[in-house]
């Protein structure tokens, strides 16, 4: 675990909204940490160096929290499971760490990749994509940053489906329909559509 990021946070023992205004004005983000026991431990965090973790590593790839409380430190394993921004600013106003067991899995989303310049799209096409994540089962060490879709050979009119992908070895993917995750549909034609006719609202991607 050498090689992973590290962020330092402290153990708080004030709660309230009071207190976690004090918080966010001096430049600390309020927080909690749930260990892969089950306990939960108030935290708080420095706003730039949370952030700057987060760029990094998201909400699916471990990264070493270092525990100050008590005097003392401890370092755990742990995924950025919940970042909450403030609407107007856009600044983090609280954050759930999770601790993970290295040698247990986990099942987390994450994030799929598109690659490549479609063969389909260059003749006119367009890439429509209706999933943006996929759930998947594997140690927290296995988690991959992306699951990488090529579209190189896509023409227009292919498709793309969860049982076309191929995942890293001990990665499981967790789906039960073989869902589409994009395609390359044809141009619409000028003006096509535009005389009286209203697009039905679709049902939002789980």
């Amino acid at each position: 675990m050498a090689d992973l990021l590290k962020l330092n946070v402290q153990e708080r023992s004030e709660m309230g909204k009071g207190p976690n205004r004090r918080l966010r004005a001096s430049g600390m983000v309020p927080g909690i940490y749930y260990d892969a026991k089950g306990a939960n431990i108030p935290v708080k965090v420095q706003m730039v160096p949370l952030q700057k973790t987060y760029a990094a590593v998201g909400n699916s790839q471990v990264f070493e929290l270092v525990l100050e409380r008590g005097g003392k430190t401890e370092t755990m394993p742990a995924l950025l499971w919940r970042v909450r921004n403030e609407p107007v600013k856009g600044v983090p106003e609280h954050v759930d760490f999770f601790g993970v067991d290295l040698t247990k899995e986990i099942k987390v989303a994450v994030p799929f990749e598109i690659v490549g310049n479609s063969k389909g799209v260059k003749l006119g096409g367009v890439m429509e994509q209706y999933r943006e994540h996929i759930e998947v089962i594997c140690k927290p060490m296995d988690i991959p940053e992306a699951i990488v879709i090529d579209i190189t050979d896509l023409d227009v009119m292919d498709h793309v489906h969860i049982e076309d992908v191929t995942f890293p070895e001990g990665v499981t993917p967790v789906f039960e329909e073989n869902f589409a995750i994009l395609s390359i549909a044809a141009m619409q034609e000028e003006g096509e559509g535009e005389e009286g006719e209203t697009a039905a609202p679709e049902a939002a991607a789980e």
